[in-house]
C-alpha cells in the first residue's frame, strides 16, 4: 500500500514516502473500543459521536441526495417509475440539507485517522454543495471520480440529458495529511494501465440487487464493483471503514470479503434487517485472494535468501502454485529448484509459467499444518519479527 504526502509541488505532483504496511504497524497499537461488524441505529451524527476520535481508517459515505422531486415520475406509457420518494431523502431547504451534510462531515473529519480518507458520493443535486462544505472542513479533494453508468435510467419526458452518471470525491483530512493509494494493485485491476479517474460499471441489477416481497429493498443500492474498486485502491486488509448511511450494507459486504473491518450507522430498522442477512451470508476471500501486486517503490525490501536464513521457511521445504501444477524445493541460497529447473522465487515462477514476469511472493505457497499460504505471509512474519 503506498502512503502519500498530500502536499503539492510543481504542477501538482505529489511527493511520495515509503513507510511501513500500515497492517504491520497496526500490531503494536493499543486496540480501541470500536462497534466492529456492528450497525449502529438512529441518526448517524449521534452514533458517530459515540466513536473514538482518530479511529477510523476510511469513511464512505452515500448520503441523500436531497433529489428535490416535484411529485410522481411516470413513463410516457403511464406506468410509475420506482424513484427515490422516501422521507430519508427529503429536506425542507438547501440551508437545511447544509447543516446536515456540516453536522456529518464534521463527524467524519473527528474519527478519521490523520492519514485517513473519506469518499462520498452523490449526483448533480448535491455533490456540489457537499463538496464546498468539506473544503470549508478543511478536508483535501484529491480526485473527483466520475461513475459513468452503462446502463442508466433513460430520461422519460425527453426533457433533458439522461443522467448517466454519478460523481464520488476523494479527499484526505488536509493539505499536507498523509493517505493511502494501492496504485499497484489498481494498475493491475485495470489491465496494466493507470486507473483512470472515470469507472465504467453497470448500475446495480440481476441478482445483486435486493428485493423484498418483490420490490427493491432499497432505491438507491450501489454496485458491489464500485465499492471493490474504492476499498481496494485506498484500504489494506484488517482496516476500519465507517459508512455513516447504511442502508442495505453494500460497503459491510465488500469490506467482510476484501479482509477489512466495518462500522455502519442506519436509522431504517428495514434497511438493517436486509443488511444483516446480507453480510451474515458473505464469505471472506482467503488470504492469498487478497493479496495486491505492491508498488515496487514501497513494498517491503526482503531478500527471500533472507527468510530462508532466518528458519522461518527452511531449505528443504516444499512450495507450490495455487493449483499444484509445479512443486519447487526451497535451497541453501533461496533459490528454488523444480525439476531440471531452477531460480529465483520470481524467476522461476516467470519460467515456469511462460509469463513476461512474476510476484512470486503471491505465486509460491506452502502448507502451514494443513493449511495453504502464499509464502508472502511468512515474509510478513518476518518483517514484523525485524521491527519488533
Amino acid at each position: 500500500m503506498d502512503k502519500y504526502n498530500g502536499g503539492m509541488t510543481g504542477m501538482g505532483v505529489i511527493e511520495t514516502t515509503r513507510v511501513r504496511a500500515r497492517s504491520a504497524k497496526a500490531a503494536f497499537e493499543a486496540p480501541l473500543d470500536l462497534p466492529l461488524g456492528r450497525i449502529l441505529a438512529g441518526d448517524c451524527v449521534e452514533a458517530m459521536r459515540r466513536l473514538p476520535t482518530a479511529s477510523v481508517d476510511l469513511v464512505f459515505a452515500d448520503p441523500p441526495y436531497n433529489l428535490q422531486l416535484g411529485g410522481d415520475l411516470n413513463r410516457p406509457d403511464g406506468s410509475h417509475v420506482d424513484a427515490v420518494t422516501d422521507a430519508w431523502d427529503r429536506f425542507d431547504s438547501f440551508a437545511a440539507y447544509d447543516k446536515f451534510t456540516r453536522e456529518w462531515l464534521t463527524e467524519a473529519k473527528r474519527v478519521l485517522k490523520p492519514d485517513g480518507a473519506l469518499w462520498v458520493i452523490g449526483s448533480y443535486h448535491n455533490i456540489y454543495r457537499v463538496g464546498a462544505i468539506l473544503q470549508d472542513l478543511g478536508f483535501w479533494i484529491l480526485n473527483d471520480v466520475v461513475w459513468r453508468k452503462t446502463n442508466p435510467m433513460p430520461n422519460f419526458k425527453g426533457t433533458r440529458f439522461t443522467n448517466a452518471h454519478e460523481t464520488l470525491l476523494w479527499a484526505s483530512t488536509g493539505e499536507k495529511a498523509r493517505y493511502h493509494f494501492n496504485y499497484r494493485a489498481m494498475k493491475t485491476l485495470n489491465d496494466e494501465l493507470q486507473m483512470r479517474s472515470d469507472w465504467v460499471i453497470p448500475i446495480c441489477g440481476g441478482n445483486e440487487r435486493l428485493k423484498e416481497d418483490g420490490h427493491k429493498a432499497h432505491p438507491t443500492q450501489k454496485p458491489e464493483a464500485l465499492l471493490y474498486r474504492v476499498l481496494l485502491a485506498t484500504t489494506e486488509k484488517g482496516d476500519v471503514v465507517l459508512d455513516p448511511f447504511f442502508g442495505t450494507g453494500t460497503t459491510g459486504a465488500v469490506a467482510k470479503r476484501l479482509g477489512r473491518e466495518w462500522i455502519g450507522c442506519e436509522r431504517e430498522p428495514a434497511y438493517r434487517e436486509v443488511a444483516t442477512k446480507r453480510i451474515a451470508k458473505e464469505l471472506p476471500l482467503d488470504e492469498s485472494a487478497i493479496a495486491t501486486m505492491a508498488s515496487p517503490r514501497n513494498a517491503p525490501k526482503v531478500a527471500f535468501g533472507a527468510v530462508v536464513e532466518s528458519g522461518l521457511l527452511p531449505p528443504g521445504t516444499q512450495v507450490f502454485d495455487k493449483k499444484r501444477r509445479w512443486i519447487a524445493t526451497v535451497r541453501t541460497d533461496g533459490s528454488l529448484l523444480c525439476g531440471e529447473a531452477s531460480g529465483s522465487i520470481h524467476g522461476l515462477g516467470k519460467e515456469l509459467q511462460g509469463a513476461p514476469s512474476c510476484n512470486g511472493w503471491v505465486f509460491w505457497h506452502y502448507d502451514d499444518g494443513g493449511a495453504i499460504k502464499p509464502i508472502d505471509a511468512v515474509r510478513q512474519t518476518y518483517l514484523l519479527s525485524i521491527e519488533d
